[in-house]
């Protein structure tokens, strides 16, 4: 069948593995529509049909023959362990197994030396990963009393047992399945059985019986996202060859003047994430014309469908703060860190800490890859969350009102010029540090990667770095001093410059992608010798 593609390919300039992965990501549009079309009082028709189309992608179109037969042994795996396995250890044994299948092919995958450009088995495995993982979860939630669980838990629990044939075409669920995005199996269950929907049941015309109606707009929103990933799809190849990270550490680069290098890695950054943008806005697109996604109706009447989203792009080119840019990113995978890890890690009764912060981020890491480069990103990751924390809850506070008090629940801030300049300082500061920080996660190799960082003479570890020795060197103190002016000036009470040093609410803790760094900054700051230099400052 490689015939078929292998024209394709030449005439774009792409990979013979990228051109059949696109090829299958668009073919799952009409085959989206037919799926919706599928009687779901005949649930196992819609079953059989993602078994179906997943391993035609699989077989004879990507050959990924030996992939297919490792996957399902994963997938068979999962769902007799979670059946016969009652203990409490039981998502634990999932989870070490599918986990320790993983890294071994990622092992394999770095030494076989595979670039982004082959589409192999990890990149499906990833996404069955957390789909496995987070089903022996929700089963062993079905057997625990309702009392125990959290809001989320309570909603996703399984307490129905499913036939092999619908675990089989939850795994195998054909618009996520290649690179995402992951779903819950209480949410495959409504779907295939059209619970989805149920709000909307209407009486026939006869008054006798009823029908399910799919909402209105599914396919307008869904076209739209296949017509932006397109988009964003041609950008990347038109530009890609010349405008990536790699340019980083080739010659050319290194004699033009550091302005223009800096510059450019902007560009590169951006075309860089536009492949993602494109692979899960293209999948986004697909999911929901099976149904997926729907979260209800806007002011206007229309439907949404925000709930097959896997990135937000908008909230990454233009976040405020890194903490935000990265909850925007990869959205699906956070969402199993926090359920599966974090939550999971932390003990009865206690709020999480450092030890459940390390364990998510190491998980989140060996789920990446094992190659240097990730480890690169993710460890110079950890210090910006700390500078980007220390700045929002120490510099903020003073382009905001006096009167202006952070805390849960709290009315957004006014948004005055000031404010403006604020955010807009941030949004650049933050795309900055981002396309500076990934060029190892591109690059892979430690050498080149930090070759690329030279090359770019350290700015975005002289700008975090910098950032850390301000504020640890007595900086937190003196603009503790200034807020409590401006508190005292506007006549407030002593109790509001308390307040108003408060975590905000998108500073709260989240399961962190990121190495716990900032955990043991915040017990740093809290210690005897930094409340001394703190105080010092302000007295001063």
């Amino acid at each position: 069948m490689d015939a078929l593609f292998v024209p394709l390919a030449a005439a774009v300039g792409a990979s013979l593995d990228q051109v059949k992965l696109i090829s299958c990501l668009l073919v799952s549009y009409p085959l989206g529509s037919i799926f919706i079309r599928l009687p779901v009082s005949r649930p196992n028709i819609r079953h059989a049909f993602n078994v179906a189309v997943t391993s035609i992608y699989l077989l004879p179109i990507l050959n990924m023959g030996t992939a297919y037969f490792q996957l399902l042994g994963d997938i068979l795996f999962t769902y007799y362990v979670a059946a016969y396995v009652k203990s409490s250890k039981m998502p634990w044994i999932v989870f070490g197994t599918i986990m320790s299948h993983l890294t071994l092919n990622h092992i394999i995958r770095a030494i076989l030396g595979q670039s982004y450009e082959t589409y192999e088995i990890t990149g499906p495995q990833m996404v069955l990963a957390m789909k496995l993982t987070t089903f022996a979860w929700s089963v062993f939630d079905g057997r625990r009393p309702v009392e125990e669980l959290d809001k989320y838990q309570t909603e996703k629990r399984v307490t129905e047992y499913p036939s092999l044939l619908g675990f089989l075409g939850f795994a195998f669920y054909f618009p996520g399945f290649l690179v995402g995005p992951s779903l819950e199996y209480a949410d495959y269950d409504i779907l295939v059985h059209g619970t989805l929907f149920k709000q909307l049941e209407k009486k026939d015309d006869t008054g006798r019986g009823s029908r399910k109606l799919v909402p209105k707009g599914r396919k307008r929103v869904a076209y739209r996202r296949m017509f932006l990933g397109l988009a964003l799809l041609g950008t990347y190849v038109a530009f890609a060859g010349s405008a990536n990270l790699g340019v980083t550490v080739q010659d050319w680069y290194v004699q033009k003047g550091f302005v223009y290098r800096v510059a450019y890695l902007q560009f590169c950054g951006f075309i860089e994430r536009t492949k993602y943008y494109a692979i899960w806005t293209l999948t986004e697109g697909a999911s929901i014309l099976t149904g997926l996604g729907f979260t209800g109706f806007n002011a206007k009447g229309k439907s949404t469908w925000k709930g097959a989203a896997n990135v937000d792009m908008m909230n990454i080119e233009f976040a405020p703060n890194f903490k935000v840019l990265l909850d925007s990113w990869n959205i699906k995978t956070n969402v199993w860190l926090r359920e599966c890890i974090y939550k999971r890690v932390t003990p009865k009764g206690k709020k999480p800490g450092f030890r459940s912060s390390m364990l998510t981020f190491a998980t989140s890491a060996i789920w990446h890859g094992v190659q240097g480069g990730y480890y690169l990103t993710f460890a110079f990751g950890g210090f910006i969350q700390t500078a980007q924390r220390l700045c929002r809850r120490h510099i903020r506070p003073l382009f905001l009102p006096a009167t202006y008090v952070t805390e849960k629940g709290a009315p957004p801030p006014p948004q005055n010029t000031i404010k403006r300049v604020y955010d807009i300082a941030g949004t650049f500061i933050s795309i900055l540090i981002l396309n500076y920080t990934v060029i190892p996660f591109m690059l892979l190799d430690v050498r080149h990667s930090l070759a690329g960082w030279a090359n770019l003479r350290w700015y975005g570890h002289w700008v975090v770095g910098g950032t850390l020795v301000f504020f640890y060197a007595g900086g937190t103190g003196l603009l503790k001093g200034l807020q409590a002016k401006r508190i005292r000036k506007a006549g407030l009470r002593a109790d509001k410059e308390k307040d108003s040093d408060a975590v905000s609410v998108s500073d709260a803790p989240g399961a962190p992608v990121l190495p716990p760094f900032d955990d043991a900054a915040r017990e740093f700051e809290d210690s005897d010798i930094m409340k001394m230099v703190n105080n010092s400052k302000r007295l001063g």
